[in-house]
């Protein structure tokens, strides 16, 4: 899988984390707000979309009253002490980011989270500093399946797209790898386990954990 690889770039939520739960709950938290019931499928329309989508989604479907700006903050400060408190590292991952740190291989970010919850959550559990460069949903104007975020993340730490290997673990990330170029390692992860046939499909390999790759 490393052969040849120059640079890895991870998504991060249900990727190098294990958050991709809380979001459902933050949602729902945040329509209550509005005395708006969370409705069936949400997360299907919004996956892939940068933070800034989202928020114009949301407002638009759901006509919030508060600005796009306004809408985001909120997000932000609702996710904040769940990231800080109630979401681990995926299995194996402190290990794998220690390998490709002693292969000298470069690390890079690319995902449609805001920056201030990235670098929190990075800091929280000590693996910040690997990261040569972090591409985020406030840095692109196109979410995934469209590969800008790929394609900003290997031009800023200067690796061609075919010596990348991105990690993802829903649909749209692996088809904006793959749109950019690059090989695609699908992660398992319970939020899209109906997905897990689809993900195989599409990703050049799948692994369950990180701890796969280092036994191999």
């Amino acid at each position: 899988m490393l052969t040849n690889t120059k640079a890895v770039i991870f998504d991060l939520d249900g990727t190098l984390v294990d958050s991709m739960w809380m979001w459902r709950e933050i949602d729902r938290e945040y329509l209550g707000r509005f005395q708006i019931p969370l409705p069936e499928g949400l997360q299907s329309c919004i996956e892939g979309m940068s933070f800034s989508e989202t928020a114009m989604y949301f407002k638009e479907r759901f006509q919030i009253p508060d600005s796009l700006e306004k809408i985001q903050s909120d997000w932000n400060q609702m996710a904040w002490e769940k990231y800080e408190k109630e979401v681990p590292l995926k299995s194996g991952v402190q290990e794998f980011l220690d390998l490709l740190k002693e292969k000298q291989i470069k690390m890079a970010i690319a995902t449609s989270n805001s920056r201030e919850l990235v670098e929190m959550v990075l800091k929280v559990h000590g693996i910040f500093d690997y990261f040569s460069f972090i591409v985020t949903g406030y840095d692109v104007k196109k979410g995934k399946p469209d590969p800008e975020c790929y394609l900003k993340a290997a031009g800023a730490i200067e690796v061609l797209p075919e010596n990348c290997l991105v990690f993802e673990d829903i649909i749209f990330g692996i088809m904006a790898g793959k749109n950019a170029g690059m090989r695609v390692c699908a992660v398992e992860d319970a939020y899209s386990a109906s997905q897990q046939e689809k993900k195989r499909e599409l990703a050049d390999y799948y692994i369950s954990n990180y701890e796969e790759i280092l036994n191999r």
